[in-house]
C-alpha cells in the first residue's frame, strides 16, 4: 500500500478530530499483526545486541549511532529467510516496525552511561552500582516515555510533523514491502558480507579470540610451544617501533616529544571507518581538524612550556606524559568551550524551534475546537496515565537522585520544571531536523543547578543528565511513532514496544558497562580510573565532567595558555556557527565536532576520517542513479557502515567476555 498523507492545506485548515477520523479510516491498519509475541522477542534481541554496539561506539567516539533502519533490515531478511523455508508465516510491515521501536528505544539507553553517569563516576570516584544504575537508567526513561504520551497527538497527529529520521524508517519499510524483496535483501547481504569481514578481522586484532582459539581449540600451546598467542597488531605502526628498538631506527618527534606520547598512531579500526561513513565527510573533516590543533600543534608547544608535565602521585607513582593526560590537563577546557559555545549558538541560531515550541505551549493560536467521538479513543494510550504517572516516577526520581547520589531534594524539584520546557525544544528540533540538542539543553539546567550550588559538581551532573535523558526519550518516542503513524499501526502497541525497549537496552548495556569499562583487577577491585582508557575515550563523559569542574572550581586553577586557548576557542565556535548560518551551511566546518576531535584518540579520527573521504570519493565517482557503484556505495553506505561497525563491536565486546573468563 502506498503511503498517504495530507496536503498542506488540509494540514492547516482541518482540525485535529477531523485529521484523526481520516487517519483511521483511510490509513489504520485495524486487524494487520503489529505487537506479536515474535516481534517482541526479535525486538528484544535485537535491541539487546544493538544496544551494545551502540554503547561501545559511544563509549570509543561519544557519538549515538541510530540503529533503527539496522533493525528494518535484519528482522525483514531474518524472517524472509525463515518463510521462504518454510518455518514461519511472513513477517508482516506492522511487526517489523514494532521491532524497529523496541530496537530503536534500547539503543537510546546507552545515553546516561557514556555522559551524565560516567561523568559523575570520574568526578567522585565512587561506581554506581550496578542495580541502582539499571534503576535510575529506566526510570528517567519512562519519565520520558510519559512525557510524551500527552505530546504525540499534537506533533504527530495535529501537526502532522516531518520527523525526518522517522519518515525515512517509513518509507524504507514501505519500500521493502510494497517494492520487493529485492532492495531489502541487497541491503541485508551488504550488511551481513561486512558484519562477517569486519567481525573476522576483529578477531584476527583480538588477542582474548586468538588466546581461545590457538590454546584452548587448536592446543597450540601443547604441540608447538607457544607462550603468548600471536595476533594481528591493530596499531600498525606497531611492527615499525618494534623493529626501530632492534635496528636503532628514527623515532618521529615533534618539538622533542616522542609522537607515541601525544597519541599519533597508525590503527586500522574498521568500526571506526564505518563510524565515519555514516557521520560523512564535512563531521568527520572538522573532527580530523580538532585532533590536528590540539595533538600536532597545541600539545607539543604546551608540554615545552611546561603546561602539560609528568605528573607524581601520592603514593610515588609517576604519571608520564600521553594522550590522556594531554586532554586531562589542558586540551579537555579548549574542547569543552568549543563544544558548548558551539552547540548554544547552533540551537540559539534556529530561532524557529523556539517559535515553535512556544507555538506548542500555547496551543499555536488555533481557535477551532473538534466536537463528536474521539475517534482514536480506542487505540490510543490514555492520557490519565501520563497525568498520573509523571508525577509519580518525577517524586521516586528525585528520591532516588538524594538516595542513591546525594544530590538535594531541592536540586531535583528545581530541575522538574525545566524538563517540560526543554522537552518541547528538543521535540520540535527531533521533528524538524532530526537533530536532538541534549548537549546544549543539559547545560541549560547545569548552569541552573551550578549557579545554585558550586560546592559540588555531582549536584548539577545528575539534575542535568536527568532532564537531558526525559527530553531526549520524548523526542526520541515521538520520531518512532511517526513511522507507525505513516503505515497504519495502533500507538498503543509502539508505546508498549518502546517500553520493551527500555527493557532490553538497560539489561543488555548496564552489565557490559561494568565488563568493558570497570573490569576488576587481580584482587577483584574496581576502579572508576579504568573509564578512560586509550581503547574507550569516553568524549561525552569528559565533556560533562569539564563543565560541571568549571561550574565548581571556575577556571583559576587553570594555566594561563589553558584560559587563553578556552576564549579563542569560544570565539572561533561563534564565528564558525555565525557563519554557517550566514551561509546556509557552505562553511565545511562544525564548532562541535571540531572540539569533539580533541578529546577523541588522533588514531580514531583518522580512521573515522579515512572511511568518510573513502564514502565521499565513490559518491561522488558513482553519482548516477542506476548504476552498481551508485547501489552498492550510496544506496548501500548505510549497511555497509552499519556492518562495520556491527561485526567489530560484536567481536570486540566478545573479545572482552573471553579476557573475563580465561
Amino acid at each position: 500500500m502506498a503511503l498517504q498523507q495530507l496536503d498542506d492545506e488540509q494540514i492547516r485548515t482541518w482540525t485535529r478530530r477531523e485529521k484523526d477520523q481520516w487517519w483511521f479510516d483511510n490509513v489504520y491498519r485495524k486487524d494487520m499483526a503489529q505487537l506479536t509475541l515474535r516481534s517482541a522477542v526479535t525486538g528484544f534481541l535485537l535491541g539487546g545486541i544493538l544496544a551494545a554496539t551502540a554503547l561501545y561506539i559511544g563509549a570509543k567516539t561519544g557519538i549515538g549511532i541510530g540503529v533503527g533502519l539496522t533493525s528494518v533490515i535484519l528482522s525483514f531478511a531474518i524472517f524472509k529467510i525463515l518463510h521462504s523455508l518454510g518455518v514461519t508465516a511472513d513477517y508482516s510491515i506492522l511487526e517489523n516496525n514494532c521491532t524497529q521501536s523496541i530496537a530503536t528505544a534500547a539503543g537510546y539507553m546507552i545515553n546516561p552511561m557514556i555522559s551524565s553517569l560516567a561523568a559523575y563516576m570520574l568526578i567522585t570516584g565512587k561506581i554506581i552500582p550496578w542495580w541502582q544504575m539499571l534503576v535510575w537508567v529506566m526510570v528517567v526513561a519512562l519519565i520520558g516515555v510519559l512525557v510524551a504520551f500527552p505530546l504525540k497527538r499534537r506533533f504527530v497527529n495535529e501537526d502532522q510533523l516531518p520527523f525526518p529520521e522517522g519518515r525515512a524508517c517509513g518509507v524504507v519499510l514501505d519500500s521493502l514491502y510494497t517494492d520487493g524483496a529485492g532492495g531489502g535483501m541487497y541491503k541485508a547481504k551488504l550488511l551481513g558480507y561486512t558484519s562477517l569481514f569486519a567481525g573476522l578481522y576483529q578477531m584476527i586484532v583480538s588477542d582474548g579470540w586468538m588466546r581461545l582459539i590457538q590454546f584452548k581449540i587448536l592446543r597450540m600451546d601443547k604441540w608447538a610451544g607457544m607462550v603468548e598467542p600471536w595476533y594481528l597488531h591493530e596499531r600498525l605502526d606497531t611492527y615499525y617501533y618494534n623493529a626501530a628498538i632492534k635496528l636503532n631506527w628514527w623515532i618521529p618527534k615533534i618539538m622533542g616529544t616522542d609522537i607515541r606520547q601525544l597519541g599519533l598512531r597508525l590503527t586500522a579500526d574498521v568500526a571506526m571507518l564505518g563510524v565515519g561513513g555514516l557521520m560523512g565527510i564535512r563531521v568527520a573533516s572538522s573532527v580530523m581538524l580538532g585532533a590536528f590543533i590540539n595533538f600536532v600543534i597545541l600539545a607539543p608547544w604546551m608540554i615545552q612550556n611546561g603546561d602539560i608535565a609528568a605528573r607524581t602521585l601520592p603514593n610515588g607513582t609517576v604519571v608520564a606524559i600521553s594522550r590522556t593526560e594531554i586532554v586531562n590537563q589542558w586540551g579537555l577546557w579548549w574542547a569543552v568551550t568549543m563544544m558548548v559555545v558551539g552547540s548554544m549558538v547552533g540551537l540559539l541560531a534556529k530561532p524557529e524551534l523556539f517559535k515553535a515550541a512556544f507555538k506548542s505551549m500555547t496551543g499555536g493560536g488555533k481557535k477551532e475546537k473538534d466536537t463528536g467521538p474521539d475517534p482514536l479513543k480506542d487505540i490510543e494510550v490514555p492520557l490519565w496515565i501520563s497525568y498520573v504517572g509523571v508525577p509519580i516516577l518525577c517524586a521516586i526520581a528525585a528520591w532516588l537522585v538524594n538516595t542513591l547520589f546525594g544530590v538535594p531534594y531541592i536540586m531535583a524539584l528545581i530541575a522538574f520544571p525545566l524538563i517540560f520546557v526543554l522537552t518541547i525544544i528538543c521535540i520540535n528540533a527531533m521533528a524538524l531536523t532530526s537533530w536532538a540538542p541534549i548537549g546544549a539543553l543539559a547545560k541549560i539546567t547545569q548552569f541552573s543547578m551550578g549557579a545554585i550550588d558550586r560546592s559540588n559538581p555531582a549536584n548539577n551532573l545528575l539534575p542535568a543528565g536527568m532532564t537531558a535523558d526525559i527530553a531526549f526519550n520524548a523526542s526520541s518516542l515521538l520520531s518512532d511513532i511517526k513511522p507507525g503513524y505513516m503505515l497504519g499501526g495502533k500507538p498503543r502497541h509502539q508505546v508498549i514496544g518502546h517500553i520493551i525497549g527500555i527493557v532490553s537496552g538497560a539489561l543488555a548495556c548496564v552489565p557490559l558497562f561494568f565488563l568493558l569499562f570497570l573490569p576488576p583487577d587481580a584482587n577483584g577491585l574496581r576502579s572508576t580510573a579504568t573509564i578512560v582508557s586509550e581503547q574507550f575515550a569516553f568524549p561525552s563523559a569528559l565533556q560533562w565532567k569539564g563543565v560541571a569542574e568549571i561550574i565548581a572550581k571556575g577556571v583559576s586553577g587553570l594555566p594561563t595558555s589553558a584560559i587563553i586557548a578556552m576564549a579563542v576557542a569560544g570565539l572561533c565556535a561563534v564565528f564558525i556557527e555565525v557563519t554557517n548560518v550566514i551561509t546556509r551551511g557552505r562553511l565545511p566546518l562544525s564548532a562541535v565536532s571540531i572540539g569533539l576531535g580533541v578529546v577523541l584518540p588522533p588514531e580514531s579520527c583518522f580512521a573515522m576520517w579515512i572511511g568518510a573521504l573513502i564514502f565521499w570519493y565513490m559518491g561522488k565517482k558513482n553519482s548516477e542513479k542506476g548504476t552498481k557503484g551508485h547501489t552498492f556505495w550510496v544506496e548501500g553506505c548505510e549497511a555497509i557502515s552499519a556492518g562495520l561497525i556491527s561485526g567489530a563491536a560484536i567481536l570486540g565486546i566478545g573479545n572482552a567476555i573471553i579476557n573475563v573468563l580465561m
